[in-house]
């Protein structure tokens, strides 16, 4: 159809009467110029987007917009359209969060626009707020890795915008933990956190008390001193209710004020502002709300929403029973401080989050097991490789560890570590972080091999000695271990510990040979156990190693070769494994102990202090310690409850997200198969087929006093058309009262009680679901006497469901979407050969009875060493000559110094302009333990005690501004009630002639530090 035109006396009455009507142009210039009135309810209008880094598309489907028959969403378009939408009106103003995107965008922009942007985020127009990578989750993650993925956001906004981040938006993760409040809140400056997910009982509860906006004291030790202001958003983190979504294909109302067109619409929208402000007003104190103007991808053409804030501003503020203005969480918090309000108090946390009676958002805890501990493991090899990448020197060749850290940031998304997201996306963050792991170790083994031929740089640039991993040998493949060496010729295993305290440990390499021998980097030999390999073990290394190599794996190993290695604080050792003469002197092979004959007696294995007895129906029954005289009766059980296939009165299913069990089946162990026992020297092994798809192995090591589970779990049968959930259990007959404790995000412990919520009463409608926590260190009981605790390899959910138990849900696999969005079952699956089998996840958990009052001291100090296992790299000897050319021990400490038993190295990181990134933890809370919750001290002339250091800086936690200035302009809010009495202990600040820094319960510090000149060959023993 072509144009239609109009004749000329038409289009001149159209003309007169345009003009007579209005007396003025059709332009009209809207006014949005409007600041907080005092008097009048202010409504803060902040236009935003939540683009998740990854969810139902992968990260870069999502800037590029590709993809869209799974989802329209292109966040180039949302940037791109953003810029001159704000030009426009020098009053707009928009919040952006994800640093992933925002620097995927920025890297593509010519100076011009770089100018642009420049001006408009220090003009305050354009606000970028929460400021990490990503929105990370608060559940599934450690607080190293929210560390490290808020600072590379932090430190790029500083350097490239000269911005410092004041406001945490943590919008959609799925609760919200004590850690995220207080360290991710208060510890890096922010005077407000938003968020939205809470439990529905909970919010209707504050909404009757005008308690959505709180003060938050996340700590227990800190008090105070880190309160942050939190606020909850009343319905969602959308538009409010009414229809105020304005992209271009929304189904709200758009302001229609041209009276020359139908649907004329100005009174009717304005009433509908109007009436959703006082609504909310209603609910929250002062005369200040927040309508946050945006959802998930929106403003992909940003001038459609621009345009209907300008009228709507414009319009409600000439009706004037509201004031509208555009605003920022930055502006709204400063208008909540300046009203001067006493505000209730929040302590803890807000776990576990539901959204109705039946859902129960704790399946995330657990879902997808196998990407969590892949995110655990290549956390720890990063701490580790930068600290590598320092003593080598970061400019001295172009690998760096950035690729992994920047992987490790993706992986931290609420829809990444959590599980929640679709299978091929959840395949996009492993092979990001397989890349990064490859381009890590490949720095690793030069900065090693850099280190044992030599401490100069000189010799650093391509040393000749040539080290290899194992990236598989958590399925027991390791390719340097598994030859047989020829007369002459051993395997260099060198063993560095990133912690900084000494450490001993076990190792076990799978090997061929039984005629073995281990040397240390003395020339002595060393005690060693040849373990026989279980076919559970062997399966997974067929089937895996082939599935990730594309190639069958050679000849199987015969056996698991222990031995107990010890390494200095940051450094290395170095042991040797040969091939030697059966006559002579060689690893002791373990005894394998059959107790069918035996079925009227008690089994006990154990060669130190620690026993562990098996009834004569093979169950184990009593843990006994002889150095701490404890003894107590326990069991091991497995089940699994059948997840709800949503097809009830209450259509709800157990999915990614949510935790809704639909009946419990304990798993007898089928046929009572026999256990088999292993004895040695160095440790004892009872291995255990529970049934066919669940295998364990019970380890105690001579000189451990605990006692480590392996587990082989899966693939989880679905055949009778029902998905399960499998836990384990630890059943005592501990008095424990309800009550259990577990950490928050890897760093507090927090007291939880069985159907019941200290700030709220709950209506308890899922008794199992609704009493699971999030699990990323441990989890523990106590009683009058004794303390049982459990550590765990990865996150995972946990709770204590009845007194004396313990359990953990290990593994999922279910058939029915949970109705969250994901639009997928969790259903995970290894394809080989075409042929798809249920995933099989492998893992430990770790176990120990304690005194009461004497656990805390191994949670905190194993922990530690779980989090960073010692990093093994393999190369070949000669001839026995490589003490005559390699270094055989290091340590970049003093030789006669370690970190106190009370302090983590939590970074230790050459940044791009040479200086170098500290970080201390102290690792108890006030009160945690009789002696290790007091002020430590680290003397940094020891620690790096061949380089002299030039300057120290004390920053916040992310590294983007100085801790003294933080401090001074950070907002202190009052709170209802009495001052409470509080004994806060932080370390001083330090003298740069002593550089000795002070580290009170609980607390981070973080430097940049200056050096004179780098690592030299004086610090090699």
């Amino acid at each position: 159809m072509g144009p239609v035109r109009l004749g000329p006396v038409l289009l001149l009455q159209v003309l007169l009467v345009a003009a007579a009507g209005t007396g003025e142009a059709v332009y009209i210039p809207y006014n949005t110029s409007a600041g907080v009135v005092a008097g009048k309810l202010n409504v803060h209008v902040v236009p935003h987007t939540h683009d998740d880094v990854g969810w139902l598309k992968t990260v870069d489907q999502y800037y590029v917009g590709s993809n869209n028959s799974i989802q329209g969403a292109c966040v180039q378009n949302v940037l791109d359209s953003l810029i001159p939408a704000l030009l426009k009106d020098e009053n707009r103003k928009f919040i952006y969060v994800e640093q992933a995107f925002f620097q995927r965008w920025w890297r593509n922009q010519n100076d011009m626009i770089k100018d642009t942007v420049k001006g408009l985020i220090s003009s305050g127009r354009l606000e970028l707020i929460n400021g990490g990578m990503c929105m990370h989750d608060e559940a599934a993650v450690h607080y190293i890795d929210m560390i490290d993925q808020t600072t590379l956001g932090h430190r790029f906004i500083k350097e490239e915008f000269g911005q410092i981040p004041r406001i945490g938006w943590q919008i959609d993760p799925f609760g919200h933990s004590a850690v995220q409040a207080y360290l991710l809140g208060a510890e890096v400056g922010f005077d407000a956190f938003y968020f939205f997910r809470i439990d529905y009982q909970d919010r209707d509860t504050r909404k009757g008390t005008k308690e959505l906006e709180v003060v938050w004291r996340g700590s227990k030790t800190f008090g105070s001193s880190a309160d942050i202001f939190a606020g909850i958003f009343p319905k969602n983190y959308e538009p409010p209710p009414g229809g105020f979504y304005f992209e271009v294909d929304a189904d709200s109302p758009v302001v229609q004020d041209d009276p020359f067109l139908f649907d004329y619409n100005v009174e009717e929208r304005v009433n509908d502002f109007v009436a959703a402000a006082l609504a909310q007003a209603n609910i929250t104190r002062t005369n200040h709300i927040m309508f946050t103007m945006g959802t998930d991808f929106k403003y992909q053409y940003a001038e459609s929403w621009f345009r209907n804030m300008d009228k709507l501003i414009h319009y409600v503020n000439k009706d004037g029973r509201v004031n509208a203005l555009y605003s920022t969480p930055s502006i709204y918090t400063d208008a909540k401080y300046a009203a001067n309000e006493q505000w209730p108090l929040k302590t803890n946390d807000f776990f576990p989050y539901a959204d109705d009676p039946n859902a129960y958002w704790t399946g995330y805890f657990t879902s997808r097991p196998a990407l969590k501990r892949y995110v655990r493991m290549m956390s720890g090899y990063y701490l580790a490789a930068r600290q590598l990448e320092f003593f080598k020197g970061r400019h001295s060749s172009g690998l760096t560890t950035d690729s992994l850290g920047d992987a490790l940031a993706l992986a931290q998304h609420h829809d990444a570590v959590t599980g929640t997201e679709k299978q091929h996306v959840a395949n996009d963050y492993a092979k990001r972080l397989s890349i990064g792991y490859t381009r890590a170790q490949e720095l690793v083994s030069i900065s090693l091999a850099c280190l044992t031929e030599s401490g100069s740089k000189s010799r650093c640039s391509s040393p000749t000695t040539k080290f290899s991993q194992c990236l598989l040998l958590n399925v027991t493949y390791c390719p340097p271990s598994e030859m047989d060496f020829p007369k002459g010729k051993s395997l260099v295993v060198l063993v560095y510990n990133s912690l900084g305290w000494k450490r001993e440990d076990v190792l076990r390499i799978p090997v061929f040979s039984d005629s073995i021998a281990v040397h240390d980097s003395e020339g002595r030999e060393i005690e060693s156990q040849l373990l026989p390999m279980a076919t559970s073990s062997l399966n997974i290394r067929d089937k895996h190693v082939k599935a990730y190599l594309g190639t069958l794996p050679g000849a199987k190993p015969k056996f698991w070769l222990a031995f107990p290695v010890s390494v200095p604080p940051l450094g290395f050792n170095t042991y040797f494994v040969s091939n030697t003469k059966k006559s002579a002197s060689v690893s002791s092979k373990s005894t394998l102990y059959s107790p069918q004959g035996s079925k009227s007696s008690n089994l006990q294995v154990g060669q130190g202090h620690l026993k562990l007895q098996y009834n004569a129906a093979g169950a184990l029954s009593l843990y006994s310690d002889s150095k701490t005289q404890v003894e107590a009766n326990f069991e091991q059980k497995y089940k699994y409850y059948i997840g709800q296939d949503g097809n009830g009165s209450d259509p709800q299913a157990s999915g990614a997200y949510i935790f809704r069990p639909n009946g419990t089946v304990p798993i007898k162990t089928e046929g009572q198969a026999p256990l088999t026992v292993l004895r040695g020297p160095i440790l004892d092994e009872v291995h255990q087929q529970i049934n066919s798809w669940i295998y364990q192995i019970n380890r105690v090591y001579k000189g451990k006093d605990y006692v480590e589970t392996e587990f082989i779990v899966g693939p989880i049968p679905i055949d009778d058309g029902n998905g399960k959930e499998l836990a384990t259990e630890i059943v005592t007959n501990m008095a424990t009262n309800k009550t259990f404790y577990t950490d928050s995000s890897g760093r507090d412990f927090i007291k939880r009680i069985r159907d019941y919520r200290s700030e709220w009463k709950i209506e308890v409608h899922q008794p199992v679901a609704g009493n699971y926590y999030p699990v990323n260190l441990g989890i523990y009981v106590e009683d009058g006497s004794k303390e049982l605790s459990v550590l765990v390899d990865r996150s995972v959910g946990g709770s204590s469901i009845k007194d004396g138990q313990i359990e953990l849900m290990l593994h999922r696999r279910l058939l029915h979407d949970d109705g969250r969005g994901v639009a997928e079952a969790l259903n995970e699956t290894v394809c080989l050969d075409d042929q798809c089998e249920g995933l099989v996840i492998e893992g430990k958990y770790y176990l120990k009875i304690d005194p009461k009052g004497e656990g805390a001291r191994w949670r905190r100090t194993f922990g530690q060493e779980i989090y960073s296992p010692l990093l093994l790299a393999f190369s070949e000897q000669d001839g026995g000559n490589w003490a005559n050319s390699h270094i055989s021990k290091f340590s970049a400490m003093d030789p006669t110094y370690s970190l106190p038993d009370n302090v983590a190295l939590l970074t230790l990181q050459e940044l791009e302009d040479g200086s170098v990134l500290l970080r201390f933890a102290h690792l108890y809370e006030a009160g945690e333990h009789k002696d290790l919750s007091a002020l430590a001290s680290v003397d940094l002339k020891r620690v790096f005690p061949n380089n002299k250091i030039g300057k120290v800086i004390e920053t916040s936690l992310s590294a983007n501004q100085e801790r003294a200035a933080m401090e001074k302009k950070r907002l202190k809010w009052k709170v209802e009630g009495p001052p409470a009495d509080e004994k806060v202990v932080r370390g001083g600040p330090v003298d740069p002639s002593k550089l000795v820094v002070e580290l009170g319960p609980m607390e981070i510090r973080t430097f940049i530090i200056s050096f004179g000149h780098s690592i030299s060959g004086k610090q090699l023993l």
